[in-house]
């Protein structure tokens, strides 16, 4: 089961950090154009800081396992993307995008195994 929760953190962390980053690095107007209009109704700094949260809970999902250091923060980071995964959720929607609702609950039913298994029985 570990090799599997690692698995699926590492995917998670990927996604996360893709996600993220092109939040961060992309003006509002540029996601917009993209696909994402959801960011029509969002701030550019909220943009910025849903974006900053993904790229800290993908960081969060990997680096204190492979440290060793705090890793109780592994679990919290999972938490915190759920939390992000919610966010998501209902947005979508809201702006009837259901398709994108539906990877939102697929990505956050991931990250709350993470945080479960993480928690309970496979912690560090």
């Amino acid at each position: 089961m570990n090799i599997t929760l690692w698995i699926i953190a590492s995917a998670l962390a990927l996604a996360f950090l893709a996600a993220g980053a092109m939040k961060i690095a992309q003006p509002q107007e540029k996601l917009a154009a993209s696909g994402l209009g959801w960011t029509e109704d969002f701030s550019s700094g909220a943009i910025k800081a849903i974006g900053l949260a993904e790229v800290l809970g993908a960081f969060g999902l990997i680096l204190p396992a492979v440290t060793g250091i705090a890793t109780f923060l592994v679990p919290v980071a999972a938490t915190g993307l759920a939390v992000v995964m919610i966010g998501a959720i209902i947005t979508h929607l809201k702006r009837g995008e259901k398709q994108m609702a539906v990877i939102n609950i697929i990505l956050g039913a991931l990250v709350l195994i993470v945080a479960a298994a993480r928690y309970g029985a496979w912690a560090f």
